[in-house]
């Protein structure tokens, strides 16, 4: 016994022991966690979503759902970017933030939040504004990205982004009871300068119902988790519109347009079915 200590080897032992049942530990703690979702897609697909890397544009509106649903169903590692900070009027829709964290930067009120939601999720946060000169490196290495943003020029820069990496973009956007979703896989389907040659126009602040941010950010979620598990039919070349004040959901039809100064491969053919 006394050559194990002295050797070392009887440390090591211990050690190696300690770290097995923390690993036993930690594994029974996940398949808790996850348990009504291993039901649907098992442990292979939670260990797809565990492995993944993705970035959320904006921790707003429709960014704060989506992060709350994208964490708690145990993504590996989410990038967050926002430049903005934490105001009173955005409590009706941004459940992530709370009456205390007015003036505190978005990104840090919302990894303080999505941390204790799931401490096993890497989230990491840039507080910046989102252009054509710096898209690239801020998405870095992330293999999709969410479009929670709320003004078309940076939604611009996302889409030319994905189109250079070759990775999805799940678009969403409201505007008061209504909202609008689909997914962008890059020469596939339209991408979204095919589907807005131009940016919408608009004046003055946009009204929104916190309400439709959940059912909007909720469909983006559904979107990510099937694309990372390979399951499902996905909203390629279709765009979900959903109207909240009828209790309506229509879909939409979309088509690449061949002289799509983004893509090269559609502009817009669009018509509700």
């Amino acid at each position: 016994m006394s050559r194990w200590r002295e050797g070392g080897a009887w440390d090591e032992r211990l050690k190696a022991g300690v770290r097995a049942r923390e690993r036993e530990k930690m594994e029974r703690m996940r398949s808790e966690r996850y348990r009504r979702q291993l039901i649907l897609f098992g442990e292979e697909g939670q260990k797809r979503l565990r492995s993944a890397k993705i970035f959320v544009a904006g921790a707003g509106g429709l960014g704060s759902a989506s992060l709350l649903y994208l964490t708690a169903a145990g993504i590996g590692r989410i990038r967050i970017a926002d430049c903005d900070t934490v105001e009173e009027s955005n409590l009706n829709r941004q459940i992530l933030h709370f009456h205390e964290d007015i003036g505190k930067q978005k990104v840090i009120s919302a990894k303080e939040k999505l941390e204790r939601l799931n401490p096993e999720v890497d989230i990491e946060i840039l507080a910046e504004s989102i252009t054509e000169e710096n898209v690239d490196a801020i998405v870095g290495d992330s293999e999709l990205i969410v479009d929670a943003m709320d003004n078309f020029q940076a939604r611009y820069a996302l889409n030319k982004c994905a189109i250079r990496k070759k990775i999805p973009l799940f678009h969403g956007a409201v505007y008061g009871f209504e909202g609008q979703i689909t997914t962008i896989i890059p020469e596939r389907t339209a991408c979204l300068r095919c589907i807005f040659p131009k940016a919408p126009s608009g004046a003055g602040e946009t009204p929104v119902v916190g309400a439709t941010c959940g059912v909007v950010a909720s469909i983006q979620v559904s979107e990510v988790l099937k694309y990372l598990l390979r399951r499902g039919s996905l909203l390629e070349n279709r765009m979900l519109w959903w109207d909240g004040l009828n209790a309506r959901i229509e879909e939409i039809s979309l088509r690449r347009n061949p002289k799509c100064e983004d893509c090269g491969g559609g502009a817009l053919r669009a018509f509700r079915l």
